[in-house]
């Protein structure tokens, strides 16, 4: 009798034995945000429209069409008098940038944000485990990853990746790839470092479709600390709650709209094509298509299911249209939407994709109006002045989408763990935000380029 129940208890604790070690396999598996710093340059490198117009009248392939062009861009760009540039746009000496240039405006942004983000965590540099760092348009030797090992003395056997590349969708990568290191290690530490190197990229030539991008970025960086480590969930900020990545590299059309290269005059810039707008758009769809039934309430996507099925129908029984297409409403499942600040198109567009209001909005335009695109390191501007405002509480739900070169889209969706209300990187202007305008003053100061008269312009001294 006593052998029988033996047999019978014996595969019911196993049972339980193997459907414990899944749940807590699976909670190994989570991925904390604990805390994470902004950069704010110094001031000495804040670009002001003076400044702006002394940079556009020292470049000399420039003409007037060019200045007409460059005045419209920046004039509706949503891009105000506060972001910041690399030091070497105040030497003058753009158009002759070293790799130590380049070098350098990464290292004042890894010592400033890393060493805070350290500090004020408790952490020293040999807990962490994992190091991911994304900068896409600069490539040294040794890599910056290496740099930040060097400087900071961390342990030998900590992972490394360095990402070069990926655009400005590049740190939700570099989390995907933390995300997928904690599934098979417990207890960790990653640091994920995002940025983006401007000293060598300044575009000198006269393609409109490369001049563009000089209007659009400014310098910044992020340095998120994350963990997998349970015991830490009640000190952590956010918890992610799934990432999906789209890449439509295979697209000719797609991977060509957003490139690095040169002009026909030997001018090394980067492109970005008439066809972006259509590429993003497919790419944002395809995203959404993914991470919508991850996100997005049952009744949501029933909804959704039904009216669509409806309006197919209908088509076939009218020869008269019906109406408007069914609309997805992201905001049954997501708090605060979390937008890459790519520029005031990219912007409006996912707000009128999504059918966000202004104050949906808000978050991406004032931080494109305050630092501009920083990149991939935009993102968490963004999510800083959301905690700024005090907008984010407990468990409410955070979703990130952003685009990059290749062409890609990814998102992702955060639950915030704890209430917030830290200023971050915003803690000295916040108060001021949102401004009663953002009417750039260009148009005010050299709105005169306008009327100007080709055969009798002549560039001002």
């Amino acid at each position: 009798m006593e052998l029988l129940l033996i047999l019978y208890l014996v595969p019911i604790f196993f049972s339980l034995y193997i459907l414990w070690r899944k749940i807590d396999e699976r909670s190994d598996r989570e991925c904390y945000i604990l805390d994470y710093q902004c950069y704010k340059p110094t001031d000495d490198r804040m670009l002001d429209t003076e400044f702006c117009g002394e940079i556009i009248k020292r470049t000399k392939n420039l003409g007037l069409l060019e200045y007409q062009f460059l005045l419209k861009a920046i004039v509706s760009s949503g891009i105000g008098e506060q972001t910041y540039g690399p030091r070497i746009m105040f030497s003058g000496r753009e158009d002759n940038p070293t790799l130590d240039d380049g070098i350098s405006e990464m290292e004042e942004f890894f010592c400033d944000s890393i060493g805070k983000l350290l500090e004020r965590s408790g952490l020293s540099p040999s807990q962490i485990d994992v190091l991911v760092v994304n900068v896409s348009m600069l490539s040294a030797v040794p890599s910056l990853s290496a740099r930040i090992v060097n400087h900071y003395k961390m342990r030998e056997d900590i992972k490394v990746f360095n990402l070069t590349g990926m655009g400005c969708s590049a740190s939700l990568i570099s989390v995907d790839i933390v995300r997928n290191v904690f599934k098979s290690h417990k207890n960790r530490y990653a640091l994920v470092v995002t940025s983006e190197s401007l000293s060598p990229n300044w575009y000198s030539g006269n393609d409109r479709s490369m001049i563009l991008a000089n209007c659009l970025f400014r310098s910044g960086g992020c340095a998120i600390l994350l963990s997998n480590n349970r015991a830490l969930a009640d000190r952590a900020m956010f918890k992610l709650k799934c990432l999906v990545r789209t890449h439509h590299g295979a697209r000719d059309e797609s991977y060509d709209c957003c490139i690095q290269r040169e002009d026909a005059q030997g001018c090394l810039g980067f492109h970005l094509g008439k066809t972006l707008p259509k590429a993003a758009t497919r790419a944002c769809i395809d995203n959404l298509k993914e991470i919508s039934p991850k996100i997005l309430p049952i009744r949501e996507l029933v909804r959704f299911a039904t009216v669509s099925m409806y309006r197919k129908m209908m088509n076939r029984n009218s020869t008269k249209g019906s109406g408007p297409r069914p609309v997805l409403n992201f905001k049954t499942g997501v708090d605060h939407f979390c937008i890459h600040t790519g520029g005031k198109a990219v912007i409006d567009g996912i707000g009128v994709n999504l059918e966000l209001s202004e104050y949906d909005l808000e978050p991406a335009r004032m931080t494109l109006h305050r630092f501009g695109n920083t990149s991939a390191s935009s993102l968490w501007y963004v999510l800083g002045y959301m905690e700024a405002k005090k907008r984010l509480k407990k468990g409410d739900k955070v979703f990130m989408i952003s685009f990059g070169a290749g062409f890609k889209c990814n998102s992702c969706l955060w639950e915030v763990v704890r209430d917030l209300g830290d200023g971050n990187v915003w803690s000295d202007c916040i108060n001021s935000y949102p401004p009663q305008s953002i009417v750039n003053p260009f148009l005010e100061k050299y709105g005169w380029i306008k009327d100007e008269d080709p055969s009798t312009f002549k560039i001002p001294e």
